[in-house]
């Protein structure tokens, strides 16, 4: 283990998950946190302040306000001042969005060039906060491209892959209004992150929870966690388009029953997936704790917000179609899934900001509604990416076509 004094994280990433999660979990254990953004403005106010609140949201408690500092901020566009950070840099975070990581990526890896030049032997570990399951795929191509092949990239580059749990609301124009620095969230506070993947030692850190396999923690937060935060809003929006959030729509008749078992077919796919990795008991118990953080009207989390971006939420990988794909493979049942899948489809929750007749849909789900009534053929096809030919595939197919699951 390495001692945490005057250790310092090079934070990708000022917003949410950066500062609420990441940030604030190195900053409250004696890191030096140096967050990275191209928001100039943002840049400016952390420099600035040099501290920031993270207010935790409490079902029926008082509020709760973490003063998250001293840190300091740089400019992502200033490339060589970022490369700079990285060459002196302890360990590194992203927390960007998978739409920024190709631009983030070549800054990332200019800085492990520096690095290198400085102090060949010394690794830099990566954790990769993006909850996405293909970004390790990512970061690996577009790193190895730009540091070339003379590069020792598997023993001086960790990609430490997550499982991010935590839950951040969109902030309110009036809160931001009254401290643009402010964030609320609620208190979980465990950061679960591949264990095989450190190439330096693990840092001792309250908070960090090293697991393996990884990719079994990956799925469970993203076939129950995330599944059942989407079946909420999208059962939720169904049963009732006026009900602003998602412990209010957890609240709506049926809503909640159809959010447990979509969350149980995912815990019963997954306990045949990874028996090494939990219990079915030990799913059971995580989809409780989640269905209780889940109703923390506290915390005001939308369902526009849990909802919005259908193109990702029902892209193949992601956890409606990646659920029922892994239920199909296990032939077992998967129709409440499927019906949070319909469901989705027809999900046109507008922002917190003008909620209502005046809001605006999120960009992408304007998109994808924009030639209604959807064509359910066509978003399996070119949204779900799925294929009629594949025997597990068309089992998912023939379920939200009307037909049979197998």
């Amino acid at each position: 283990m390495i001692t945490i004094a005057a250790m310092k994280l090079v934070q990708f990433g000022g917003g949410n998950i950066g500062r609420s999660f990441i940030g604030a979990l190195f900053s409250r254990a004696a890191w030096e946190v140096v967050f990275v953004d191209v928001d100039p403005l943002l840049v400016s106010r952390l420099n600035q302040a040099r501290y920031y609140n993270v207010v935790i949201k409490r079902e029926g408690r008082a509020d709760e306000t973490r003063s998250i500092g001293p840190v300091r901020a740089v400019d992502g566009r200033d490339v060589d001042l970022v490369s700079e950070e990285i060459a002196t840099a302890d360990m590194a975070a992203t927390s960007v969005g998978k739409g920024a990581l190709p631009k983030v990526l070549p800054v990332l890896a200019r800085g492990l060039k520096k690095r290198f030049a400085q102090e060949s032997e010394r690794p830099l570990d990566i954790i990769i906060a993006e909850n996405d399951r293909t970004a390790p795929a990512l970061f690996r191509k577009i790193l190895t491209q730009e540091l070339g092949a003379a590069y020792p990239f598997t023993l001086l580059v960790g990609l430490v892959e997550t499982s991010i749990g935590k839950m951040v609301p969109l902030m309110r124009k009036e809160d931001l209004a009254e401290d643009p620095l402010r964030l609320f969230a609620e208190e979980y506070e465990t950061l679960i992150l591949d264990k095989r993947a450190f190439k330096g030692p693990l840092p001792e850190l309250p908070g960090l929870c090293p697991m393996e396999p990884i990719e079994a923690f990956v799925d469970r937060k993203l076939f129950v966690h995330n599944l059942g935060h989407a079946a909420a809003a999208y059962l939720g929006y169904q049963q009732d388009p006026r009900e602003r959030f998602i412990a209010g729509a957890l609240k709506l008749a049926g809503v909640e029953a159809g959010v447990r078992s979509a969350m149980n077919e995912s815990v019963n796919a997954l306990a045949l997936e990874y028996p090494g990795a939990y219990s079915r008991q030990d799913l059971l118990d995580y989809m409780e704790d989640l269905l209780f953080r889940f109703k923390n009207s506290a915390l005001g989390d939308t369902v526009h917000r849990v909802g919005r971006d259908l193109p990702r939420k029902l892209s193949r990988d992601d956890r409606l179609t990646g659920a029922m794909l892994l239920c199909a493979k296990h032939n077992l049942p998967f129709g409440a899934i499927a019906a949070v899948y319909k469901a989705a489809l027809n999900f046109a929750a507008t922002d917190e900001a003008d909620f209502g007749p005046k809001g605006l849909l999120f960009p992408a789900d304007a998109q994808f509604r924009s030639g209604d009534p959807v064509q359910l053929a066509e978003v399996l096809q070119k949204v779900s990416g799925l294929d009629s030919s594949n025997a597990v595939d068309k089992k998912v197919i023939d379920l939200l076509m009307g037909g049979s699951a197998g």
